[in-house]
């Protein structure tokens, strides 16, 4: 048992160690928050700090210590059940409830039970250098990969993994040397030097993994699940909070893509960046899908819109029927769709508004499509086998009059307006949200200017995130909750609160779920919304996306977008586009600054690249050369084909320190032996005879004398070799002469 498992277990050194430790686990903890339960996080959380607390602290053997941590993780255990009502006490006897509380424990015990257990296997095993540096390399590999291979940016972990490693290390350090020389902590003034090239070394190795690691989609899950999934179970529950029931979904995927179901918006979910489809454009555009007016408080309700009422079939190359007239001039734009993935939608994806239907997988079949002209939605009524691989289409791109749209009143534009659907408010929405639409747009006196300032609130007051914090959340009502409670979330809490605020203040709104523009080619990144080309766009499941459509009389309906990173890529009227034309050409300029200032941190970038490669070869260097002697001994062994005696070892060492000093200027004359000259350099430079000494006396011992020679001596001739050269430190000379070879 090593003298640091002997120590007392009450050490500095042993709390430290379980400090470290638990910084290295928070990260973990920190990085897994955002998919895991909130539950699951909480138990990991505080069953880390609850069983570092106990074993760093209290004075008592083992035994006793892990007895404590058992009620202390039992009481955790229990009370975040009953905190997130995964289990609810409603029997007043102690025991009764302890009973009750079993069937709820499984899988929340076993993440606790391994939290308990790595952190004992740590404390236990991992106490000397090497193992800490193994632990402290695993974990900086670990989050290199992951920040490469996953969307997650991880590079603050990587920092307090880098601190608490190095914090580790020197705590390691400090206690070996005070073990080893407790009157040489003088010495320790030489230690930061080797401390700061570890630094160097380590976050140079995590550079050069991390540059060339390629990027993939997340694949880690929760493990509740994983769990469920392992049962063979759906999980049809996501994030819960303290005050109130959990969200539920119609299956288990909480990651982004089209949703299926809008009955229950919130929650939170995973970015998916599988491929959707691939558009190819001469316009950028929002891929539109499906449309939705009925709010209920807490998502959207419509039933299904396709019906014989609703809909009639779509015959190939004829123009779509248009229920609602629009005065706006249109630009037509041709789409084409190829699907990336196997999945079928109950629609057809497209630019707003879609015209006619060119093709179905090259044909001109067009029986499975009902169009909803109502709504402008293009139903797909086959099954998922015979969803279109590639499809093309025909739409009419609005194109908006922004500056005579601003100057119409209400009376302008709603004098006459067929149908209140899209006004429909919950008998029970909250004044509150009312209320605040009012302060909001009190400056203003038409509906496109009121829009406008409901758009700018939201966009400026409010932080995007793909995991909002429901804990927060008192309100019933979905976008009151939002406004006021939670305060940040994603595309459906921005468009729900844009259409009822609208709504509210009799502006007709309804909300559109579809997919944004997705990625364009690089050789389009700075091209001009309008641009001439063809795409393609690169469309994701993270481009899944919801947004509002404002309706203006006359005018009819024009998208809007109210969260905070998205820009809608409307066209304004001709007037407008020539400048917008005539501005791409500076946008072109813009990119190719732009693109010229990436090059530069590009530059730099690689710049650091190559001094973090540089360092990794001198540290690689600095290996070889402290290895110098066992490397001269395994080429002489592959030269002589048998391994070098001691005798021969210490023959080989002298060759180096003659050769030394001849270039020092202190040379061996022909017929002289080597005591001779060393007798003749000792009058020379009195202070080196001493070395030379006992040099002699080592290489006399191997080449003459019948003793021999034993395994450590020859490691001698090191020792007194690097005396000799202190001692002639700064003393320069000059020789022609080759000094005598000694053969062996």
């Amino acid at each position: 048992m090593d003298k640091l498992h002997k120590e007392s277990r009450f050490s500095w050194f042993r709390v430290l160690s379980l400090v470290w430790m638990m910084i290295f686990a928070l990260q973990w903890v920190h990085y897994t928050e955002s998919f895991f339960f909130d539950e699951t996080t909480r138990l990991i959380y505080f069953t880390l700090i609850a069983v570092v607390l106990i074993e760093a602290i209290l004075p008592i053997r083992r035994l006793y210590r892990v007895f404590i941590e058992m009620i202390a993780l039992s009481v955790i255990t229990y009370k975040t059940l009953v905190f997130y009502d995964i289990y609810t006490p409603v029997d007043p006897s102690f025991w009764k409830r302890m009973i009750a509380v079993v069937p709820y424990l499984t899988p929340y015990v076993w993440f606790v039970l391994a939290t308990w257990i790595i952190v004992h296997l740590i404390d236990q095993y991992v106490r000397t250098r090497t193992l800490i540096l193994l632990l402290f390399g695993a974990n900086l590999i670990a989050f290199a990969i992951l920040d490469s291979f996953t969307s997650y940016y991880l590079w603050q972990e990587t920092a307090w993994i880098v601190f608490a490693g190095m914090g580790w290390l020197v705590s390691h350090h400090f206690y070996s040397f005070r073990q080893k020389y407790p009157l040489g902590w003088r010495k320790l003034r030489r230690s930061p030097l080797k401390l700061f090239a570890n630094i160097a070394i380590i976050f140079s190795i995590i550079i050069i993994v991390g540059v060339n690691m390629p990027e993939i989609k997340p694949t880690f899950e929760d493990p509740y699940v994983l769990w469920e999934k392992w049962r063979g179970e759906s999980v049809i529950r996501s994030k819960t909070n303290a005050s109130g029931p959990g969200i539920l979904r119609t299956s288990g995927d909480t990651s982004s893509g089209y949703s299926r179901d809008d009955r229950q918006l919130g929650g939170g979910f995973n970015y998916d960046f599988s491929s959707v489809m691939s558009v190819r454009s001469s316009v950028r555009s929002y891929w539109r899908g499906e449309t939705r007016a009925v709010y209920s408080g807490q998502g959207w309700v419509d039933e299904p819109t396709y019906n014989e009422q609703l809909t009639k079939s779509v015959n190939p190359n004829a123009d779509l029927v248009n229920d609602e007239k629009s005065k706006l001039p249109t630009l037509s734009v041709e789409q084409t769709i190829t699907m990336l993935t196997d999945q079928s939608y109950p629609v057809l994806f497209g630019a707003y508004s879609i015209r006619q239907v060119n093709s179905i997988d090259g044909k001109k079949e067009t029986s499975l499509l009902q169009w909803n002209s109502h709504q402008r939605e293009l139903y797909f009524t086959g099954g998922k086998e015979q969803y279109p691989k590639t499809y093309t289409i025909t739409s009419e791109v609005p194109i908006v009059p922004v500056e005579e749209l601003r100057t119409k009143t209400f009376a302008d534009l709603y004098g006459q307006f067929f149908d209140n659907s899209n006004l429909q408010i919950p008998a029970d929405f909250p004044q509150t949200v009312v209320n605040l639409a009012k302060q909001i747009t009190a400056q203003s006196s038409t509906p496109y200017e009121k829009v406008a300032l409901l758009q700018n609130y939201l966009v400026t007051n409010f932080k995007y995130t793909n995991n909002p914090d429901l804990s927060r959340k008192k309100s019933n009502d979905f976008v009151e909750s939002f406004l006021f409670d939670i305060k940040e979330g994603y595309c459906d809490y921005y468009s729900t609160a844009l259409v009822m605020m609208s709504r509210s203040l009799g502006i007709p709104a309804r909300w559109v779920k579809g997919y944004a523009p997705g990625q364009a080619p690089i050789e389009n990144e700075f091209r001009n919304l309008t641009s001439s080309s063809d795409g393609p766009y690169l469309v994701t499941n993270a481009d899944a996306h919801s947004w509002a459509e404002v309706y203006f009389g006359d005018y009819g309906w024009i998208p809007v977008e109210a969260t905070p990173g998205f820009a809608m890529p409307l066209l304004t009227d001709l007037d407008e586009r020539k400048q917008i034309t005539d501005e791409d050409k500076n946008s072109t300029e813009l990119g190719q600054t732009e693109n010229a200032s990436s090059e530069g941190l590009l530059h730099i970038g690689r710049t650091i690249v190559w001094i973090a490669a540089t360092i990794i070869l001198l540290w690689l260097g600095f290996i070889v050369w402290r290895s110098r002697s066992t490397l001269r001994f395994q080429f002489l062994r592959i030269v002589t084909g048998k391994p070098l005696t001691p005798e021969q070892k210490v023959v080989v060492e002298t060759e180096r320190w003659i050769r030394f000093l001849r270039r020092k200027g202190l040379k061996q004359n022909n017929g002289e032996t080597l005591r001779e000259s060393a007798l003749r350099w000792a009058k020379e430079w009195p202070d080196i005879q001493s070395s030379l000494d006992r040099l002699l006396n080592l290489f006399e011992k191997a080449r003459y004398s019948s003793d021999s020679v034993r395994e450590n001596e020859w490691q001698l001739v090191q020792v007194y070799a690097a005396q000799l050269k202190r001692k002639l430190k700064g003393k320069h000379g000059s020789g022609s002469k080759r000094s005598r070879t000694i053969h062996f």
